[in-house]
C-alpha cells in the first residue's frame, strides 16, 4: 500500500483564488475516488491558514497510483488547474507495521 501525503500552499500571487482552488481540488478529490485501487483520497483545508491544503491518498499499489498520474482528475484539473498555483510538498510513504 502507498500512502502519499501533499501539503499545497497557495502562492501569494494567487491568494484570491483560494475559493476557487478548493473547489477544483474537491473535484479532483471526488473524480480521483472513483479510480480503481483509490484506497481513501482525502482532501483538507486548513484552519489555521486558508491558504493551506493537505492531500492525503492511499492507494493500493504503486502501479495504481502511477494509473492515477494519467487519470482525469490529475490530467485535466490537477496538473493544468491547480499545481500553477500551490508550491507543493509531496510525501510518498509506506506504513510501518
Amino acid at each position: 500500500m502507498i500512502h502519499a501525503t501533499i501539503i499545497l500552499t497557495v502562492k501569494p500571487e494567487f491568494e484570491s483564488d483560494v475559493d476557487e482552488i478548493a473547489g477544483l481540488l474537491t473535484k479532483a478529490g471526488q473524480l480521483s475516488r472513483q479510480e480503481p485501487g483509490c484506497v481513501r483520497f482525502d482532501v483538507f483545508h486548513s484552519q489555521s491558514n486558508a491558504s493551506v491544503f493537505l492531500l492525503s491518498e492511499c492507494w493500493d499499489s504503486q502501479e495504481t497510483l502511477d494509473a492515477h498520474r494519467e487519470a482525469e482528475a490529475y490530467t485535466t484539473i490537477y496538473v493544468p488547474k491547480v499545481r500553477p498555483r500551490v508550491e507543493r510538498v509531496p510525501h510518498v510513504s509506506t506504513l510501518l507495521e
